[in-house]
């Protein structure tokens, strides 16, 4: 009887110790697998991405998507397989899966906001809304963008302020350094000049600049002038608008300012004088191009 009970015994063991392995090595080929599948399908999502811009910036950010999904499905995987290798083992997961429910409602209530941060900075990621070292606006603050992870973003303005806004608060971004922008220059001219002839004098300066082989290649399309965008009691605005690089349009815009000012002043058009930008991220002729030629 003694040795039937210890067949017995010993077969039950030899069945757990097979269990066993055979979970452990289905969990490690599922792991394998599950990973590549995630680095894959990822990588092929950001090349038919039709925001995919290729290059570099592309690969890292595909890169620190497939590190993030095949972690998580490793995760999944292990956890499984280590509550498989408890029931093999005899152990009774019932108290436990209980135990296990209760503190996860709990965490599932108690963490709501952090998920909403991870879901929101992995589209972030996968859009490729915005990159590091991307100048963006996000939460009333501007700044340059110096870190990205799942749960926050993280941004340098102009004044030096370390900003970390929670992905999941994020309802709205401005990206500035998004493959182009459009330099925009405002010259406030006096209602006594000649218009036509000034706006001639504007455009000559603005096409010199765009032919200067240092400005070439920020250069993307010829300047425009759009002609009268305001005018005053005394005064008239001439805008100029000149699609560049996104890196080069607030350059491009100072550079041209201080050419048609030059070129203003040797026609003996007098500027008119304007109020001081307020402090802040960024003045309003950096912003959008808008100053007079002073």
């Amino acid at each position: 009887m003694s040795e039937l009970l210890e067949d017995i015994t010993l077969a039950e063991v030899l069945r757990s110790g097979l269990r066993v392995v055979l979970i452990l090595v289905l969990a490690i080929l599922f792991a394998r697998l599950g990973s590549r599948f995630a680095t894959r399908s990822i990588s092929s999502l950001a090349t038919r991405s039709p925001l995919g811009e290729g290059g570099p910036r592309s690969e890292q950010r595909a890169t620190t998507l497939a590190g993030v999904a095949a972690s998580l499905i490793r995760i999944l995987v292990w956890s499984i397989a280590g509550l498989l290798i408890l029931g093999a083992l005899g152990v009774n997961l019932g108290p436990f899966l209980a135990g296990a429910s209760i503190v996860g409602v709990a965490l599932g209530f108690g963490a709501q906001s952090l998920v909403k941060d991870f879901l929101s900075g992995f589209f972030i990621l996968v859009e490729d809304q915005y990159s590091v070292g991307d100048v963006i606006t996000i939460a009333d603050q501007t700044g340059t963008v110096e870190e990205i992870d799942l749960r926050t973003t993280r941004i340098r303005a102009v004044d030096g302020t370390v900003w970390f806004v929670p992905n999941g608060e994020i309802r709205k971004v401005g990206n500035a350094a998004k493959e182009w922008g459009r330099s925009i220059v405002d010259v406030v001219v006096p209602r006594s000049a000649d218009l036509a002839a000034t706006t001639v004098a504007i455009g000559e300066e603005a096409a010199a600049v765009a032919a200067d082989p240092a400005w070439s290649d920020a250069v993307l399309e010829p300047p425009e002038i759009l002609g009268v965008d305001a005018m005053g009691v005394d005064n008239v605005t001439v805008r100029v608008s000149t699609k560049t690089t996104a890196a080069q349009r607030t350059p491009l815009a100072r550079e041209m300012r201080s050419r048609i000012s030059r070129r203003l002043q040797q026609d003996g058009v007098e500027a008119e004088p304007t109020v001081p930008a307020p402090a802040g991220p960024t003045s309003a002729s950096d912003s959008d191009g808008g100053a007079s030629p002073t």
